[in-house]
C-alpha cells in the first residue's frame, strides 16, 4: 500500500480553513516555530506539526467577533483585523526559512518546492469591512486571498445560517453584492461558510468566478444549519465551486440539541450592539471557553468526517472537493485532531481505494483551481 507520507510529499496538500491567527499568534510568548502540545494549550497547528503532517499550505483566518454594526463598531473590528494581519505577517518573517505568505497558487507550489509551507490569508466575517468597499482592496493589498461573508449572525453583506433572529436580506445585501463584484475584480475568492443557503445561491448566481465553502458539510450526512444540501451541491459544482469538507463535531454528526446553540447565539448577541475591546474579547473568549465546556462536543471519527468527503464526491463530483477542517476554531475529530494527524484521513482514503489522482485533486488540485480561476479573473476584470 503507498505510504501516506509519500503521497503526501508529491502532492500539493492545502486544508483551507484554520484559526490559528486569532487562536494562537496573538498569545504573549507562543512560538509558531516551536512544537506545542494540544492536550497543554489547545493549539492543534504549528510549524512542526505541519511538516509532520506533510500539510504544504494552509488558509490563516482573520477571524473577527461581531459586535456593534455602528461607525464605531466597524472602526474597531476593522483596527483588529489590521492587528491579526500584522502579527500574521510578522510570524511568517520570523519564520522564513520554512515558511512564507502565498498570494497565488504558482506561489505554494513554489513554496513547496523549496521545502517552505505556503501560507494564504482569509477574512472569516467580513464584519470586518465594516461598510467601506475600500476595507476589500486593503485587505487584498495585505495579502488576503480569500473572503468569507458572514459568521454566525447576518451582518452588512449576507444573511448567516445560524443567526436566532432569522434572515435580514434574504441573501445577499446590496452592499455585499458591490463586495462580490470587487473580489471577482481584484482575484479574492469568495467564501460562503456559514452563510445562508439564499445567500450562497445569490453568490453563486453573481460571481463571475468560482466560489468555495472553505469549512462545511453535507446536509445528508447531518442535518446541521451550516452544511448544505444536495441540490446547492450541485449548483455549487456546475458554478466550478469547491467545498472543503469541515471537521466542526457539531456539523459531522447529528447531535440532539442540548443548549449549547442557543448559549452560543444568546453570547453573541449579547455582544450585538457594543464596540468591541480587547477585554471584552478577551472575556467573550473566556466565554467561549465555558459553554464549550459545559456542552462538549460529540464524539465524532475520522470515518464519521470521511462519510461527508465521500458524499460530497458522489454529488458534486471529485473536482469539486477539498479539505478545510476548522482547526483553532472548533474542528477536529478523533484521529484527526491536529494538523501533524493529516496522513490518517489520507490512510483512510487509500484504505478505501482512492487512487493518486483523485487524492491530488481533493487535498490540493481543486483549491488550486479556484486560485488561478480568480486571478484569471481579476486579469479580465482590469484589462
Amino acid at each position: 500500500m503507498t505510504d501516506p507520507a509519500a503521497l503526501h510529499a508529491r502532492l500539493f496538500t492545502i486544508d483551507t480553513h484554520i484559526d490559528t491567527p486569532t487562536a494562537s499568534l496573538l498569545r504573549a510568548g507562543w512560538d509558531f516555530g516551536v512544537k506545542h502540545d494540544r492536550g497543554a494549550d489547545h493549539s492543534q497547528c504549528d510549524l512542526p506539526r505541519m511538516e509532520a503532517g506533510g500539510i504544504a499550505a494552509m488558509v490563516f483566518a482573520v477571524y473577527s467577533t461581531q459586535a456593534a454594526r455602528t461607525t464605531a463598531g466597524y472602526a474597531a473590528v476593522h483596527t483588529e483585523a489590521l492587528r491579526v494581519l500584522a502579527r500574521t505577517r510578522e510570524v511568517l518573517r520570523q519564520n522564513a526559512a520554512r515558511c512564507a505568505l502565498a498570494l497565488t497558487a504558482s506561489d505554494g507550489l513554489r513554496l513547496k518546492a523549496e521545502g517552505r509551507r505556503a501560507i494564504y490569508l482569509s477574512i472569516e466575517n467580513s464584519y470586518s469591512l465594516g461598510h467601506d468597499l475600500g476595507s476589500v482592496k486593503r485587505f487584498c493589498d495585505l495579502g488576503v486571498r480569500t473572503l468569507g461573508l458572514t459568521h454566525m449572525l447576518n451582518n452588512d453583506l449576507a444573511d448567516s445560517s445560524t443567526d436566532p433572529r432569522g434572515t435580514e436580506w434574504g441573501g445577499l445585501s446590496p452592499f455585499g453584492r458591490d463586495v462580490v463584484a470587487e473580489c471577482n475584480r481584484l482575484g479574492v475568492v469568495l467564501d460562503a461558510s456559514h452563510g445562508s443557503d439564499q445567500a450562497l445561491r445569490d453568490l453563486l448566481a453573481r460571481s463571475q468566478t468560482p466560489v468555495m465553502l472553505s469549512h462545511s458539510g453535507c446536509c445528508a450526512v447531518c442535518d446541521h444549519p451550516r452544511n448544505i444540501c444536495d441540490d446547492l451541491l450541485r449548483a455549487l459544482a456546475a458554478q466550478g465551486g469547491v467545498i472543503q469538507i469541515n471537521a466542526l463535531p457539531v456539523a459531522v454528526v447529528a447531535t440532539p440539541e442540548d443548549g449549547r446553540t442557543a448559549a452560543l447565539s444568546a453570547m453573541l448577541l449579547k455582544l450585538a450592539d457594543a464596540v468591541l475591546t480587547p477585554a471584552m474579547l478577551a472575556e467573550a473568549g473566556k466565554e467561549w471557553h465555558r459553554i464549550e465546556a459545559t456542552y462538549p462536543n460529540p464524539r465524532a471519527t475520522l470515518e464519521d468526517f470521511v462519510r461527508h468527503i465521500e458524499h460530497a464526491v458522489k454529488v458534486a463530483g471529485i473536482d469539486h472537493v477539498g479539505i478545510g477542517c476548522d482547526f483553532d476554531g472548533g474542528g477536529g475529530v478523533t484521529g484527526l485532531n491536529e494538523v501533524s494527524e493529516y496522513p490518517n484521513l489520507t490512510a483512510m482514503l487509500l484504505g478505501r481505494g482512492w487512487s493518486e489522482g483523485d487524492l491530488a485533486k481533493l487535498w490540493g488540485g481543486n483549491t488550486l483551481r479556484l486560485f488561478r480561476a480568480a486571478q484569471a479573473g481579476a486579469t479580465r476584470e482590469n484589462r
